[in-house]
């Protein structure tokens, strides 16, 4: 539960005090803005109270005439808390009761987006988690002043960005960010996506097609969809705890996913090119979506991991249908590396690789494509997690067997060695320290005898 107190006198010592007495944290938010903070963890698992107590300038009402939304700007006695008549004792200056009962975020003057711009974003949060409707004049404001954005700090950016897209229907809200103006201004390499075209096989352009691939997120996570599409997804309890993992500046592993759908394609407009055959292509285009959006990423403040995670997801979203030839399924081998190279996002590629399949197919998807796309992620996950797994996969020979065998010294040769023998056993090569040894061996005689012919003179 949120809670804001106003008090008349030094808020950040009764924050203090309080803090103390509960027993609660105190965090000071601003001290010249006299904002500080109070969490208090509930019993219950759920996110517990935060209280936020900040100095009166002027009277209450002078206080609430510089909130931004009408349904923000209600005060209670703290005496009057609790009591039969409660409800009739609010303060309401700016007719939020009101708005509260018709589902309406209105602002209460004209100036306070320009007062402080992430109120532009904070507007279009709570109407979509309350399920409420921005005012049109309100909207019109928005609209108006979305350009000031790009002025606010990349962290407060963030965070309502982030809890905007944290909500389910996130497309939806998305749209809206877009409609309002918004969208582009935080993430301006989007605006040259629109009207990209793309190849038959893709229902919307390239901007539609990343819009859609989060929704796809939700509807491939947990069968959120509620269709049969979604339910043929391969899931287990572990994956309900995996995505909602706290990774990044204190969102989900969905969250983030949900970021790297948008992102996955953000380089298509700069790679499209169409070759000989009159066939629109867009090569390269996963890797420099990689570098753009540690680009974008970094302007909005996420943290390394965040970052990581993400470019790892956009470099690597084609990989899971690119390791299988014709019918045929992933080798153990071909699995192997892909969980090898993408590392903590592994799993959660696959899923955005099923996600980036309905946005481009849309409502012309076909049944059996997507089946056969469901049944090599289901087969990359079952011997990538449960079969041969590396961690899993019992270690045959050290490097100390290398030097102790071989005669060998420390370094990257060792190495090399080492994860190619992890390759042979991953691809059911070998199984046994014999075997391993064997393999190190022809491989360092292979080594050995190209050396030889290129000292040949002439050769």
């Amino acid at each position: 539960m949120d809670i804001d107190i106003a008090v008349q006198g030094d808020s950040l010592s009764l924050a203090k005090d309080m803090a103390d007495a509960l027993p609660a944290s105190y965090v000071p938010l601003s001290s010249s803005h006299k904002v500080a903070r109070i969490t208090m963890p509930s019993a219950q698992g759920d996110n517990g109270w935060v209280i936020d107590v900040s100095s009166i300038k002027g009277s209450i009402f002078d206080d609430l005439a510089r909130r931004d939304f009408s349904v923000d700007a209600l005060a209670l006695r703290l005496e009057e808390w609790g009591t039969l008549s409660w409800q009739d004792s609010i303060l309401d200056p700016f007719g939020g009761k009101s708005d509260l009962s018709q589902g309406v975020i209105r602002a209460i003057n004209p100036s306070v987006f320009q007062e402080d711009p992430a109120r532009l974003l904070r507007g279009v949060r709570l109407a979509a988690k309350l399920g409420f409707r921005i005012d049109p004049p309100t909207a019109r404001l928005i609209a108006r002043d979305a350009h000031l954005i790009s002025s606010t700090a990349g962290e407060r950016v963030r965070d309502e960005f982030l809890a905007i897209l944290s909500l389910d229907g996130a497309k939806v809200h998305l749209e809206t960010l877009d409609e309002l103006g918004l969208l582009c201004c935080i993430i301006s390499e989007l605006g040259i996506t629109k009207a990209v075209e793309q190849p038959k096989e893709h229902y919307w352009d390239v901007f539609g097609h990343s819009i859609h691939t989060v929704e796809g997120v939700e509807r491939v996570v947990s069968g959120r969809g509620g269709d049969f599409a979604s339910s043929v997804v391969p899931w287990d309890t572990g994956m309900d705890e995996r995505f909602a993992q706290e990774v990044s500046d204190g969102y989900s592993r969905l969250t983030i996913l949900k970021l790297g759908a948008l992102l996955h394609d953000i380089a298509k407009p700069q790679t499209k090119m169409v070759d000989a055959k009159g066939k629109t292509r867009f090569l390269g285009h996963h890797t420099l979506g990689a570098s753009m959006s540690e680009g974008i990423l970094h302007r909005l403040r996420l943290s390394n991991r965040g970052m990581e995670m993400i470019c790892g997801m956009v470099e690597n979203h084609l990989r899971p249908t690119q390791m299988s030839q014709g019918s045929e399924l992933p080798t153990p081998k071909a699995v192997y590396r892909y969980f090898r190279d993408v590392g903590d996002v592994a799993v959660d590629t696959l899923y955005l690789s099923l996600a980036d399949h309905l946005a481009a197919r849309g409502p012309d998807l076909e049944m059996e494509g997507w089946l056969r796309h469901v049944d090599i992620v289901k087969h990359i996950l079952e011997v990538g997690t449960r079969e041969q797994s590396p961690e899993k996969m019992p270690r045959l020979i050290t490097g100390h067997d290398l030097i102790h065998e071989f005669g060998m010294t420390p370094g990257p040769l060792i190495g090399a060695l080492l994860e190619g023998v992890n390759e042979a056993q991953a691809g059911r090569e070998i199984d046994t320290r014999e075997k391993a040894l064997a393999w190190a061996k022809s491989r360092l005689d292979d080594i050995s005898t190209e050396d030889s012919v290129q000292k040949v003179p002439g050769s």
